[in-house]
């Protein structure tokens, strides 16, 4: 009979059968010589959680995606560390320590230095929730995850392989509970347990899965990416602040544009921003309008890569900029004037954005500003180019008028003149403007001249009298 069992097992299409989770919480330890994580690369602040922690009496490890990135010898954005210490356990070690979440409590400890302060986020290893009840709606989406366990059990909650692993600093030993080491070396990104399951518990995964995949260059494990197209629908279900949150940090990862694609490939994009469907689509006739979006995104992707600050609102100002530009020139076709049309564009295009991902206000505000003073710079005389410069969005709105260039919908010629004019001194500044004054007026239309004629004089008549 078990022989049977087995045999049916193996005939199922290979899609069906759910990955291995590590039962027997016994993980695989990686000495310094075999992982050969550079110390240098660590936060000295989440070395000195672990130390605290430990010092304690508690378990605590560097965890998640700071162990992937140290493991292939990228400095880790952020650290989290993992503890069997309660939150309020581990609030109390902490003189700056807040409790924060309710589906997925922690604790958030920061630390201040000469540059902008560093947050630890502290997590307490999750139980396994087969059996939690009111833990987990109908769906299979976690409602609750603050149920402690073993370090076992919080490994199999984990997403992926690589995301499994367990660093201590002080030991500098690495626990593997489920082969993250070895897929790193195949450059594969699997998910622990079934994939569909895990997609159910939270369908945030399925963003998650396509930005590793694209930051790391990894490819998708088949199990893993099978059931994303079919789950996708249940993103729809995901609350509006967390879904905007992934997203953000998707375009952010300083991958953009190969995550984008993978969207696309994935069958993710529809419905999360209404603009990618257009432009991964392919059905815009605006070849700029992809050009712009790519640019955009690519000059993003360099400034994170080289350790650069980005504008959230920038880069959402620069993706829906085609659709505001269809619509711009669509309220203008219909008799409506520049500035004018230019804002009910502004309404239509963010109105577009409700049946998606909605965009927080205070991103959406840097949006308006950016777009608004577009139409500004072809205002190159007088006191406009003084009054604009003296915005606190100039070079927000100047960095917008370069990609709209690049892109080759507006003239280069203008980006270069507000180049010049950054660069120039007050007579420099003087000599720009005059330059365009004097053009505008040698490539005006000459105005006919009005022939003056002369007045009539009567000639002296045969029978006038001398």
């Amino acid at each position: 009979m078990i022989t049977k069992f087995i045999k049916r097992i193996l005939r199922r299409d290979p899609m069906e059968r759910p990955t291995a989770v590590n039962r027997s919480g016994a993980p695989k330890r990686i000495p310094k010589k075999s992982h050969r994580i550079d110390p240098h690369l660590l936060s000295k602040n989440a070395v000195k959680v672990t130390h605290t922690l430990q010092q304690a009496g508690y378990e605590a490890f560097i965890v998640g995606g700071a162990v992937r990135d140290l493991a292939l010898g990228i400095s880790p954005k952020d650290f989290d560390v993992a503890t069997n210490a309660t939150p309020e356990q581990v609030q109390k070690l902490f003189r700056k320590a807040r409790l924060i979440g309710r589906r997925f409590q922690i604790v958030h400890v920061t630390f201040f230095g000469k540059g902008h302060p560093e947050i630890i986020e502290v997590s307490t290893f999750r139980a396994l929730l087969e059996n939690a009840g009111d833990h987990v709606a109908e769906s299979g989406r976690i409602l609750s995850d603050n149920v402690w366990g073993s370090q076992g059990e919080d490994a199999n909650r984990r997403d992926f392989s690589i995301n499994a692993m367990y660093y201590d600093p002080q030991t500098e030993t690495i626990l593997d509970y489920h082969g993250g080491m070895a897929d790193m070396q195949k450059k594969t990104l699997r998910m622990i347990g079934d994939p569909a399951k895990r997609y159910r518990e939270d369908p945030i995964r399925m963003l998650r899965a396509i930005r590793f995949a694209a930051k790391t260059g990894f490819t998708l494990d088949p199990q893993t990416g099978a059931p994303i197209a079919k789950l996708g629908k249940l993103l729809h279900d995901v609350p509006a602040a967390r879904l905007f949150d992934e997203i953000l940090k998707l375009l952010m990862s300083g991958y953009a544009w190969a995550a984008i694609q993978g969207l696309r490939n994935a069958g993710l994009h529809h419905g999360l921003l209404p603009l990618l469907d257009t432009i991964l689509d392919q059905t815009t006739d605006s070849k700029e309008a992809n050009e712009f979006v790519r640019l955009a995104l690519s000059n993003t992707d360099h400034r994170i890569q080289s350790g650069k600050t980005v504008s959230a609102g920038f880069l959402f100002a620069t993706l829906l900029w085609p659709d505001l530009l269809k619509n711009w020139k669509k309220n203008i076709a219909n008799g409506v004037s520049v500035i004018p049309a230019l804002h009910d564009a502004m309404d239509e295009t963010i109105a577009t954005q409700s049946s998606g991902m909605t965009i927080q206000r205070r991103f959406e505000s840097d949006m308006r500003e950016i777009w608004s003073m577009q139409p500004r710079f072809e205002k190159r005389v007088g006191r406009y180019p003084y009054r604009l410069i003296e915005s606190p969005r100039f070079r927000a709105a100047y960095d917008f008028l370069l990609l709209r260039c690049a892109s080759g919908e507006k003239n280069a010629s203008l980006g270069q003149w507000w180049t010049d004019f950054i660069a120039a001194d007050p007579a420099g500044q003087e000599a720009l403007m005059a330059a365009v004054k004097n053009e505008s007026v040698n490539t005006a239309p000459a105005a006919k001249r009005r022939r003056r004629r002369k007045p009539k004089v009567n000639a002296p008549s045969e029978t006038t009298p001398s």
